[in-house]
């Protein structure tokens, strides 16, 4: 899922492409969830952008907007796999090997919801995609200044980057200590602080060496000033490299992270071991040599390649089952909903998941049985959008494969 580097990245390139030009035409596609889970449409958007000058683009987390001529302004949120593509540049932040795949030059985009057309030179058309359905692009009927104090930002913790004279080690001594949850959960609530998602977290707690499933409340004052000056860097770092991991800093667990279930891929190049422990359902890479428990901790599943104290069994009580989970329990295959053939929820914006989990909420296509126990035939639904305005446009490589 995009986090704040990567939503520092998409601003950037939004800065260096539209800010200060005018939209002349959009196109977009309707979408029930993308634009109608927050009560916007895709015509609504359309007739909000066209003909409008865009004056900035800004950032709080996870969410981006762009600052119009005159309001509404769009408000976007990536989910877990949404991205914004140009037709005239390559914004792509991570993709494997360097290789260019043949559906990346496609223009316009797979999975395009909205299309804006740039009035001025160079030519440049604006896209948003997500092939998972999980983003959120709105209207905010506000004037440019007060998109901060409007929901869902208001309701929204301080960004580490932008908001660092709040986010103070007071501030966040205060925070932890008033919630007894596993640290990284109250870390990826973005009630409590915008943009960390479960790479950023993992990195935090890293360089802070503490455990992920420790308690909030039990950290002392040293912890919790490597916390804070962690989260700082971290984030800070992956906003000004516009999440370019190249440029990370050779000691960062992000740049090894990734190797799980390669030859070699659960150690880092000193040899420290990376386990993999579930921690409030999301997979968190550990270092347990370098972190390690001072404190209560939550129960969580026992970790991939952690035979030693540092795993723990999973408790099994439905408190425990639901504290902190990204998905409904009718989003599970395995749950009875989904075994009864019901509709299941799709995970809001702010409920990623990682990447090593996204293939854990496809449902799983099992065969139905009949009543005698012989395999029945299923047809899929109708999951087609309709399109407005198709146009031909032009070919051009900017797919976002997260790696």
């Amino acid at each position: 899922m995009p986090e704040i580097g990567e939503i520092a990245r998409i601003v950037h390139f939004l800065k260096k492409h539209v800010v200060g030009k005018t939209i002349s035409a959009v196109k977009t596609q309707e979408d029930d969830i993308v634009y109608g889970k927050v009560g916007c449409s895709a015509t609504a958007f359309s007739k909000a952008m066209t003909g409008k000058k865009v004056l900035d683009a800004r950032q709080q987390g996870k969410y981006f907007w762009l600052v119009m001529s005159s309001p509404p302004h769009p408000l976007m949120h990536f989910g877990m796999t949404g991205w914004i593509k140009f037709s005239n540049d390559d914004n792509a932040h991570y993709r494997s090997n360097g290789v260019v795949k043949p559906e990346e030059a496609e223009w316009p985009p797979r999975f395009w919801k909205f299309i804006l057309q740039i009035k001025e030179e160079p030519d440049c058309e604006v896209a948003f995609v997500d092939g998972r359905r999980l983003g959120r692009i709105r209207l905010v009927d506000v004037e440019g200044d007060m998109m901060r104090k409007t929901t869902p930002l208001k309701e929204n913790g301080p960004d580490p980057v932008i908001d660092s004279d709040i986010l103070t080690q007071e501030w966040l001594a205060k925070k932890l200590r008033s919630k007894k949850v596993p640290v990284k959960a109250l870390l990826l609530d973005q009630a409590n602080i915008s943009g960390v998602g479960n790479w950023v977290g993992d990195e935090v707690l890293y360089q802070a060496k503490l455990h992920p499933e420790q308690y909030s409340n039990t950290f002392s004052d040293e912890q919790i000033q490597r916390l804070h000056d962690s989260l700082i860097d971290v984030c800070t770092t992956a906003c000004t490299t516009l999440a370019e991991s190249s440029k990370f800093p050779e000691n960062w667990l992000m740049r090894h992270r990734w190797n799980k279930g390669k030859e070699g891929g659960d150690r880092l190049p000193n040899g420290e071991k990376i386990i993999f422990l579930k921690v409030g359902g999301r997979t968190s890479a550990v270092i347990p040599s370098v972190q390690k428990k001072t404190g209560p901790v939550s129960a969580g599943i026992k970790g991939e390649g952690d035979d030693d104290e540092d795993g723990v069994e999973e408790k099994k009580s439905k408190k425990a089952k639901g504290r902190g989970k990204a998905v409904d329990d009718e989003a599970s295959p395995k749950s009875p909903a989904a075994k009864r053939g019901r509709k299941t929820k799709q995970p809001e914006p702010d409920s990623e998941l990682s990447d090593e989990e996204e293939d854990e909420v496809k449902p799983k296509k099992k065969q139905k049985l009949a009543t005698n126990g012989t395999a029945r035939k299923t047809t899929k639904g109708d999951t087609s959008t309709k399109i407005k305005e198709e146009t031909p446009g032009k070919r051009r490589s900017t797919r976002n494969s997260a790696g």
